[in-house]
């Protein structure tokens, strides 16, 4: 197994809660709330913990809910590379109305970087071959998800993809908005990216009705240099991927939708694991697919639960477009 490095820059303290109604004017009682570390990169290292895998995860912390997020990351065991930075880590609040089932979700901006801060960033980098991280396993997978906090810019992301890329690691990349169209215009050296379906068809600019629709806009992602491979998640259709030789498409298990909320995040981990581990893009993509399925069985900020993302992988089969 390779090794796997994953960097969440602006991590959030999780807290899940449910009431029964969702109504302005009256205080909203809620239940006891749960709370979990949260952000993309820290989530897709849990995700690979409870698959039995090993990754170490570098994670921006700051002030007295960045301690309390670090708390909860030492006490769920994960090889944590703590980053510190000026400000207060932020909250991520959800809850979930009974009398509906709708979800409502609450993000807060988190602590704005300092240029000092990214070059401080770029100098704790790990090298991706033997040496920087725990084991020492030779060029490993780097996952940039998420986020970027305020202060840094598209260019930054690119920088530090730049960064990466020099220091050995092979990156897979799940962000958003203009980092992810800095991404699709080929500006960083990816070996994968990943989006969802709106933003495939934003990127796009044009509806993409179809999975075959979907892989032929990843398909162009590949031709103009945005990655090796480029994955666009369809949710219940699953997803597609497309490398300069092929194209796939990866069936969602048939599974109750409790809360969507993770599914993406376990879905980059399970793969990246997957293709840590030996496994084939087609291999890779049934087991991101199977734990995003049990992703979204699972209440609130939950993420998958391994029995399940194992059991579903057969329920998630991958054919050629």
């Amino acid at each position: 197994m390779t090794s796997i490095l994953t960097l969440t820059l602006n991590p959030a303290l999780d807290l899940a809660v449910a009431t029964p109604e969702v109504v302005p004017g009256p205080k909203l009682r809620c239940t006891q709330p749960k709370t979990d570390p949260g952000g993309g990169g820290v989530n897709v290292s849990r995700v690979i913990q409870r698959l039995g895998g090993d990754s170490t995860a570098l994670v921006a912390l700051g002030g007295p809910t960045g301690a309390g997020l670090e708390a909860l990351l030492r006490a769920q065991a994960l090889t944590l590379l703590p980053f510190a930075v000026s400000g207060e880590t932020r909250i991520s609040f959800a809850v979930t109305e009974g009398v509906s089932g709708a979800q409502y979700r609450f993000v807060l901006p988190g602590p704005v970087w300092a240029e000092t801060d990214f070059d401080r960033l770029c100098a704790a980098l790990p090298e991706g071959a033997a040496g920087g991280v725990p084991g020492g396993a030779p060029a490993g997978f780097a996952v940039l998800s998420g986020s970027l906090p305020p202060g840094l810019t598209p260019d930054h992301a690119v920088r530090l993809t730049r960064q990466l890329d020099a220091h050995g690691w092979r990156i897979v990349a799940d962000t958003s908005g203009p980092v992810l169209a800095a991404f699709c215009a080929g500006d960083a050296p990816l070996s994968v990216l990943r989006m969802d379906h709106a933003e495939a068809e934003e990127m796009a600019g044009c509806p993409l009705p179809e999975p075959a629709d979907s892989a032929r806009f990843a398909a162009e992602r590949v031709a103009a240099g945005a990655a090796e491979t480029v994955i666009v998640a369809r949710g219940p259709d699953g997803s597609v991927a497309a490398t300069r030789d092929a194209r796939w498409h990866v069936e969602a298990a048939d599974v109750p939708v409790v809360s969507k909320i993770g599914a993406g995040d376990s879905f980059v981990g399970a793969f990246t694991l997957a293709l840590s581990r030996g496994l084939g893009l087609s291999d890779a993509l049934a087991h991101g697919s199977a734990a995003a399925s049990a992703t979204v069985m699972t209440p609130g900020t939950d993420l998958c639960r391994s029995d399940d993302a194992l059991r579903l992988v057969s329920a998630c089969p991958v054919t050629a477009l």
